[in-house]
């Protein structure tokens, strides 16, 4: 069993692709009209799979983003992705080291809804595991 991807709910489709492909997401495909509105699957470029579903119904703005806490998005350069998406009009908060060799960046999209940027040591794996913990 596995997590296959968020639906997030947004308000401007637009508005929410041209942030998402900032961010470095690409569109897999769509179901244009189902009960909750169209559904726009998204993946990152070194994801094999889709791992963020846009959720857009007109008539459901969205007004309240306080059940989802966060995202997290992995990167390989902070600094890099941090200057990457300055240029394309996203600004993220400067870097934190909230543990040994982690760094994290936050940023907010068009919705509201607040997307942590991780980097990871080098040697750690792609991802939490129980390790973190220990």
């Amino acid at each position: 069993m596995r997590m296959l991807h968020l639906g997030l709910r947004v308000s401007d489709l637009e508005r929410s692709l041209a942030f998402y492909a900032a961010l470095g997401y690409a569109v897999v495909g769509g179901v244009p009209e189902t009960g909750f509105g169209s559904l726009t699957m998204l993946k990152l470029p070194d994801d094999p799979f889709v791992s963020l579903e846009l959720v857009h119904d007109p008539a459901k703005p969205v007004e309240d983003v306080s059940a989802v806490n966060h995202l997290v998005v992995q990167v390989d350069d902070l600094d890099a992705t941090i200057a990457d998406l300055a240029v394309k009009g996203v600004m993220a908060e400067p870097p934190a080291e909230p543990g040994p060799g982690v760094r994290t960046s936050w940023l907010t999209d068009p919705d509201g809804y607040r997307i942590e940027l991780v980097q990871w040591p080098p040697g750690h794996p792609a991802g939490m595991t129980a390790a973190d913990f220990t």
